[in-house]
């Protein structure tokens, strides 16, 4: 079973105007409401393309309760600690006629320590052998840094799989723990890596530096330029072709849902690395934080090139 852990989901609300102007009011043209947070765009991905998952985290509010009957709507079960604060919206705003954008996360609702007891007891009383856990995104206020860290421990103590997906100093310690897989993105490498990627020896040197922290498989999430992903024995460079992006949010959230999709079916590196790459390209071609159907995957996955990439592994 694939669980995707959000601790600070929200709901996204996409709105498309024609220009963005300052100081005026502006008309929507459409508005899209999506069920989001990292994991939740996981799990969301997955379901597009046939797969399941179970959405765990915190949920709180009218918002939160939006959020979950959403999730439920589209066939995708949950099982959230319920807190006393509200869940958090997300406001994306994009010119219609331009790759313009404003994005704007609200922090989030705090945590109460009995909240974040609650949930660490629902992880170590779901996990089971082989499960694959990813754990995803921001943490919102009352939760520490060294929170992911410690879910990684409880999930591969009991011989699952941890999937961290996070930044700053959630993915520093996070790393410390040794989860099975760590996706960051450009931004998010550098930041831990502590230099600029630039290059194709750049990402290497990166992705080594998470390899030597004890995580078995990085996968270097670099937009347009693809997917590195490497484990100690290999490395290989997923290139997805060249298009129009419509909705960045979200696309390596759906990156992630592919890997894991194609680690289910038991793939080798090179087709683990096509389906995450295809799946990110897919999805930032729609709108929002919209993923993409099975066919629309399977389509960029045609055109989506792999090489083997020589590493001192």
């Amino acid at each position: 079973m694939i669980y995707t852990v959000t601790l600070n989901p929200t709901l996204d609300r996409s709105l498309i105007v024609a220009e963005i102007v300052f100081n005026d009011v502006l008309r929507a043209s459409e508005v899209r409401l999506d069920w989001g947070g990292k994991g939740l765009n996981v799990s969301r991905a997955l379901k597009a393309l046939g797969g399941e998952s179970v959405a765990m985290g915190f949920c709180g509010g009218a918002t939160g309760k939006q959020l979950e009957d959403g999730l439920h709507a589209l066939g995708i079960p949950t099982h959230f600690v319920a807190i006393a604060n509200e869940t958090r919206s997300t406001i994306f705003i994009a010119e219609s006629v331009s790759e313009r954008h404003i994005k704007v996360n609200e922090i989030g609702p705090t945590i109460q320590p009995a909240e974040l007891d609650a949930l660490l007891k629902r992880v170590a009383d779901t996990v089971q052998p082989g499960d694959y856990w990813t754990l995803n995104g921001s943490l919102p206020p009352g939760v520490a840094a060294d929170t992911y860290a410690g879910l990684t421990g409880i999930i591969q103590g009991c011989g699952a799989h941890a999937c961290l997906d996070a930044s700053g100093e959630a993915l520093r310690l996070g790393c410390q723990a040794r989860p099975y897989l760590v996706k960051p993105n450009r931004l998010e490498a550098e930041t831990v890596y502590g230099a600029a990627i630039r290059c194709e020896a750049d990402a290497r040197g990166a992705v080594q530096a998470f390899l030597e922290q004890g995580v078995s498989l990085a996968a270097l999430s670099l937009g347009a330029d693809g997917l590195l992903l490497a484990s100690s024995s290999a490395a290989v460079w997923a290139k997805p072709p060249q298009v129009t992006i419509q909705g960045p949010t979200g696309a390596g959230d759906a990156l992630l849902a592919g890997l894991l999709w194609a680690f289910q079916r038991g793939l080798p590196l090179e087709e683990v690395a096509r389906w995450g790459a295809a799946c990110g390209t897919a999805a930032a071609l729609l709108p929002g934080s919209a993923v993409g159907t099975l066919a629309e995957v399977e389509a960029v996955l045609a055109a989506t090139q792999v090489s083997r990439l020589r590493m001192a592994l």
